[in-house]
């Protein structure tokens, strides 16, 4: 299959055209002309996961390897030294990042995750009836996110609405109509102006919160004659 066509299935599932203006969602590296046989998934890519994947593979992200212009390539240093390889390699790589944070990953991460139902949408901001004491809503969310430590903001004992939104949203704080918010990368000013503000936050991770990404995509590319496998992102981060 080329990669063009793939590219038109993945526009179908989630519009290219959604993502945000600073993004680089889409086709990051490769050739539209490009024959595919097999497709990786991952929210992210490494120089490890690199070196095992095929030549000729897509390898389809969540994140863009190329954020903004690069104005250099020095190839021991990242992304370079990525860029390289996939080039020698022929490895193609298309992100879908805000775009499919808007269709899916919110969606999935609320219902399927936290098993909560979902009473609204604004953007990237999903509403959830929760209806809970605090403490045990911070609990579930700790269990279901796998977070052995959850840095709170409590301003409130009760909870009966929560907005989501995986990633690192702290800057949409102020859009929130809801006693709690649930994001990732959460700063220690985004605290202080939570308190400030009266709005509880739990902070669900970066890497924790997006992690489902392979596995939501994959179901919408099974059928499609192709090899499509997840690869297992590995968290940047780690804890004693």
């Amino acid at each position: 299959m080329k990669l063009a066509d793939i590219y038109k299935i993945l526009d179908e599932i989630s519009p290219f055209e959604l993502q945000e203006s600073w993004d680089n969602s889409g086709l990051v590296v490769g050739d539209f002309t490009q024959d595919i046989k097999k497709v990786v998934l991952s929210i992210d890519l490494d120089e490890e996961m690199i070196d095992a994947l095929d030549e000729g593979t897509l390898l389809i992200t969540h994140h863009p390897l190329i954020f903004g212009g690069l104005k250099q390539l020095q190839f021991n240093q990242y992304p370079a030294l990525h860029l390289r390889k996939m080039i020698q390699k022929n490895i193609a790589n298309i992100a879908m990042h805000t775009n499919f944070d808007q269709t899916h990953l919110n969606r999935y991460v609320a219902e399927e995750i936290l098993g909560y139902e979902i009473c609204g949408s604004n953007g990237f901001i999903i509403y959830m009836d929760v209806n809970e004491e605090f403490n045990t809503f911070a609990k579930k969310v700790a269990d279901s996110f796998n977070l052995k430590h959850l840095r709170m903001v409590k301003s409130h004992d009760f909870i009966r609405r929560a907005a989501l939104c995986t990633g690192s949203g702290a800057s949409l704080m102020r859009q929130v109509e809801a006693e709690c918010f649930l994001t990732g990368d959460i700063k220690y000013h985004d605290a202080m102006e939570a308190k400030s503000i009266g709005v509880s936050m739990l902070d669900i991770g970066h890497y924790e919160s997006e992690c489902f990404f392979a596995q939501i995509l994959q179901k919408y590319l099974i059928n499609l004659g192709l090899e499509v496998i997840i690869s297992k992102s590995k968290n940047p981060f780690t804890y004693l």
